[in-house]
């Protein structure tokens, strides 16, 4: 049997990728002071910008809730601050050479928050559940060439036949046909490995309650308030240097609150407000972390409701809008202007793609194409926003003045209880929305496939066209890298012509940190990757409330 080319040469890749970013996207925050050695204990205080509506891997879909599930639980693989994939709960992994046949050995150390040992039945019963339609889990396309996927999802098998427990130890994973490593695939955020009797015991209830393998545990969520975890002292990596971690909860209109809380010493980490950009972040006393990430965020438009429907009242909207004003006018200049969809550093990112751009006349000719000249028939557009923070204020008002110009009204609806607002997302109750999507893995099948392949659960904006369709299975299934660069700029550009996506610009990390705070890792996935078992404290720390 060969080695597929397309699979090794995409691992290449991403090892690459790793590398190359390495300098940009990790950073370790203050080194030890000369003999001073970390020392255990201490409360690390950090804000999360909206309450998770799950803290169950399997079915989170927004970042919030993986920036704490993080902790909690442990996946086969992770991420390392290079982008590579390291080890975790599975001590060493073997593929066969036609990488259709992986075998992965557990560790024998490794036990659950109540006290069980992890075995193979609870990785092949996680690995299930990402399958199973009941979870309605936002990745099981990822995981659908498994063997018997089709089969379990379309209720024709009680068991998906690629996933075996060879022994108490051992777990074997037998594909259809190798997109990518898949090895990649199981260190993203909702492929954590659950305890099974806890889940089908505690049912919906494990989502508040939730019990893994990781370094810290549940201990406390008041909704709304703050969410406590923590030290697990039998870590199998070792017992975390930290003794506890609290997440406060401020909803994003309430980002300048967290930052006044972390000048007064009561948070170690904050965002970096937008008001008194430059002088907060090269202010001496606080340590200022900068990092590109793979995210872009965007607007997108229902394209089952009237007038979203047609495609030249959608070009017409974004010809409208000036984003280089928006970034650096009212944003100063913080994030990277999104011209497409991928973001720069992304495999297949094209540089010469052809964006729409702010073009006041043009989008005034395809209003009049579309029948509606000068605005006339449009009723007033509703968009959604589960933001309504001062900056974005700013910008909602510069996006009605722009809209305006060309006889489109605009009114800003803000909904800004997070679980609230993504399930009326889900159910396509917005004729158009405020978003932002983070990469679980850095490839461009998790933008392209995951948002504008017609059948995925997370395209919101009922968005279907069989070229881009058929162009993203023929990616997927490519073996030339070449090859599948070229299909994934095709489907990008016609996505982009179709406009059911103004893409408004790439988020960059940014964050400030305490003066005593040692060891923090960033890779360009973000926040939710930060491993908070490695930090440290150095100095006393106050005590959380």
């Amino acid at each position: 049997m060969g080695r597929r080319a397309g699979g090794g040469m995409l691992f290449v890749f991403i090892v690459l990728l790793g590398l190359l970013t390495a300098r940009f996207t990790s950073a370790e925050t203050g080194e030890p002071r000369a003999g001073r050695v970390p020392e255990p204990g201490g409360v690390y205080r950090r804000p999360l910008r909206n309450d998770p509506a799950t803290l169950d891997p399997a079915r989170i879909a927004d970042i919030y809730g993986f920036s704490v599930t993080q902790q909690i639980f442990d996946g086969l693989v992770q991420f390392d601050h290079t982008l590579a994939i390291s080890p975790a709960l599975a001590q060493f992994w073997k593929a066969s050479r036609d990488n259709l046949t992986w075998t992965f050995t557990l560790r024998k150390d490794v036990k659950f928050h109540h006290g069980r040992q992890l075995t193979a039945d609870d990785v092949v019963y996680s690995l299930t559940r990402l399958l199973d339609p009941k979870t309605k889990a936002g990745v099981a396309d990822l995981f659908s060439t498994i063997q018997g996927a089709r089969e379990f999802r379309d209720g024709r098998a009680r068991h998906v036949r690629g996933l075996t427990a060879i022994d108490r130890h051992t777990v074997q994973v037998v594909l259809n046909e190798s997109l990518a490593p898949f090895v990649s695939l199981l260190a993203i955020g909702h492929a954590k490995i659950v305890p099974r009797d806890v889940v089908e015991r505690e049912g919906e209830g494990f989502g508040v309650r939730p019990v893994g393998t990781g370094p810290f545990k549940l201990v406390h969520w008041q909704r709304g308030k703050e969410i406590v975890l923590t030290a697990n002292p039998e870590y199998f990596q070792g017992a975390p240097r930290l003794s506890r971690v609290v997440y406060r909860v401020f909803p994003a209109e309430r980002l300048d609150e967290s930052y006044e809380e972390f000048q007064r010493g009561e948070l170690e980490d904050t965002p970096v407000p937008t008001r008194d950009y430059q002088r907060v972040i090269h202010d001496p006393r606080y340590q200022y972390v900068k990092r590109p990430m793979f995210s872009v965020r965007f607007y997108g438009f229902n394209t089952r409701t009237k007038p979203f429907d047609d495609r030249r009242v959608r070009q017409a909207i974004v010809h409208a809008v000036d984003r280089d004003s928006l970034v650096h006018d009212v944003f100063l200049g913080r994030y990277a202007v999104a011209r497409g969809i991928l973001p720069p550093g992304t495999l297949g990112f094209n540089p010469k793609l052809l964006a729409p751009a702010h073009d006041v006349r043009r989008a005034r000719e395809l209003l009049v194409q579309a029948g509606h000249p000068g605005g006339a028939g449009l009723p007033p557009i509703q968009i959604w926003s589960s933001v309504n923070a001062d900056r974005i204020l700013r910008e909602h008002e510069q996006i009605k003045k722009w809209l305006e110009a060309i006889g489109v009204k605009v009114e800003f609806r803000y909904l800004t209880d997070w679980p609230g607002f993504i399930k009326a997302l889900g159910e396509a109750r917005y004729p158009a929305f405020l978003y932002a999507w983070y990469a679980d893995v850095p490839d461009p099948d998790n933008f392209l496939f995951k948002l504008f392949y017609s059948d995925s659960p997370r395209n919101f904006f009922g968005y279907k066209n069989p070229l881009v369709d058929d162009l993203l299975l023929r990616a997927r299934a490519e073996s030339d890298l070449a090859r599948r660069v070229e299909l994934y700029r095709r489907v990008e550009q016609l996505v982009l012509e179709d406009a059911p996506v103004l893409p408004v610009w790439h988020y960059t990390y940014e964050r400030l940190f305490q003066p005593n705070v040692r060891s923090v890792e960033v890779n360009g996935l973000g926040d939710p990757y930060i491993p908070l078992r490695k930090i440290w404290l150095d100095g006393p720390t106050r005590l959380a409330r």
